[in-house]
């Protein structure tokens, strides 16, 4: 891939490397068609009515668009879709109305389908900042959006605080995992904001991966929580919250120690022998014990300094200094960079969503998400090529860009019989490679091809 340029904003790949074929290629038509038949949803042109995946596009563009009334955003990309053969150019844009009952016909649940078909780890062994060793640097955590105030989004959703000091919106929470080194998405959970973020975490952490090194804020710490990341068999990095008890069973050559995190419901005579069997070398059965390795260190800088304890499955110093899995999870910051990017640069500050019944909250949120993953593929793709940090490229930049470069209607029809398919479109039913542009390709081979090994 050409060099990009380098401003204020940091380094930003080429104009002419992406275009709405960014997201056309990070979430290809075959796998918005299996979500389609998977939630029962069926395609159908009859009466002008929309097909499930032109509505996923279009669900996906009014975010792209954040500012735009429905109509508008149709109008503006109609060109775009139909050059990857997702539109046809005989096709009249359809109104606002139009959209907004074929959103309905689509549900809630096809783009949040296409997410888990689509959202992988994209950084390779050569993304700098992506990997610890032999880990795939990850992160979870929570953030909230605000919806229109009605009374459906209010009954499903509801407000945070009370009656006395209650939100002015009804808020959704989202809890996801982020790939520290790309920021990408790659696993979520939309619910009501009176679900704690550590339950709404708790089907996520079953399902990571056993390459993974998870860093987990001290809110989302539990012993069953985290048995369930652990038992996956990926190593962890969390916070551990102040009020847990950590007794020292073996100071190491670093300065950490070993401590046993113990299933609170054993107690008294219960806890003390299996924490005596643990100093005696005994490994824990998983279900009633873990033995971790405990790491201290001040943060001078912040108001009267503040001691920070994590707790890591990773137990040999060999295998990881205190040092390195301290910047670790200093970095987690990625992910609450990576819910910015998506809040107030994607959807704006100080925005509530377009959507004023439940389906179409969940609906948009998961077309938020998807769209966030699909502009991260590509900055992270691109730093890559250029061997630089993803951290450097400018993500309003790169979402500039696309925006400016996704407009166009479509200006002609096809041939009596054909529908608009410019060279061979990433977007046909059974298309697995992107070819249309260099960008898109790229993209698409990033976001959907095995990461390679890291070394060292």
């Amino acid at each position: 891939m050409g060099q990009g340029s380098v401003g204020s904003g940091g380094f930003v790949a080429r104009p002419d490397q992406v275009s709405l074929g960014v997201l056309v290629a990070a979430v290809l038509r075959f796998k918005v068609d299996e979500a389609a038949a998977v939630c029962g949803v069926a395609e159908q042109r009859r009466g002008g009515k929309l097909p499930p995946h032109v509505t996923a596009y279009l669900a996906m563009a009014l975010c792209l668009f954040s500012d735009d009334a429905a109509e508008e955003v149709a109008q503006k990309v109609t060109g775009s879709l139909s050059q990857f053969g997702v539109w046809d150019a005989a096709w009249e844009p359809p109104t606002s109305s139009g959209i907004t009952q074929a959103r309905k016909r689509l549900g809630r649940d096809v783009l949040r389908e296409t997410f888990y078909r689509v959202a992988e780890p994209v950084a390779t062994g050569e993304t700098r900042g992506a990997w610890l060793r032999g880990w795939r640097l990850m992160a979870i955590d929570g953030f909230d959006l605000d919806l229109p105030d009605s009374a459906e989004n209010a009954a499903e959703f509801g407000y945070a605080g009370n009656d006395q000091s209650r939100s002015a919106f009804p808020k959704a929470r989202v809890v996801a995992v982020v790939e520290r080194g790309s920021h990408a998405f790659i696993d979520a959970e939309v619910g009501p904001w009176n679900r704690s973020e550590k339950m709404m975490a708790a089907t996520l952490l079953s399902s990571i991966s056993n390459d993974w090194l998870m860093l987990a804020d001290r809110g989302f710490y539990s012993f069953a929580a985290f048995s369930a990341a652990a038992q996956t068999g990926a190593a962890l990095c969390w916070r551990a919250p102040t009020q847990l008890s950590l007794p020292v069973l073996k100071v190491l050559s670093d300065g950490t120690y070993l401590s046993a995190l113990v299933d609170p419901r054993l107690r008294g005579h219960q806890r003390e022998e299996l924490l005596q069997e643990v100093r005696r070398g005994t490994k824990p059965d998983p279900a009633a014990a873990h033995v971790v390795r405990v790491i201290e260190y001040d943060v001078p800088d912040r108001d009267g300094g503040e001691l920070v304890c994590l707790i890591t499955t990773v137990t040999e110093p060999e295998s990881a200094t205190a040092a390195e899995l301290a910047s670790a999870y200093h970095q987690r910051w990625e992910e609450e960079a990576a819910n910015g990017q998506l809040k107030t640069v994607l959807r704006g500050p100080g925005k509530v969503l377009r959507s004023k019944i439940p389906d179409l909250v969940h609906q948009e949120i998961w077309a938020y998400l998807l769209v966030h993953y699909a502009i991260n593929s590509l900055i992270c793709q691109a730093a890559t090529g250029a061997d630089i940090d993803p951290d450097r490229i400018s993500f309003l930049r790169t979402l500039n860009i696309v925006r400016r470069t996704a407009t166009g209607t479509a200006a002609f029809p096809p041939e009596p019989g054909k529908r608009s398919k410019p060279m061979s479109s990433p977007c046909s039913p059974h298309a697995e490679t992107a070819t249309p542009h260099a960008a898109t390709a790229a993209t698409h081979a990033s976001s959907n091809a095995p990461a390679t090994t890291p070394t060292g």
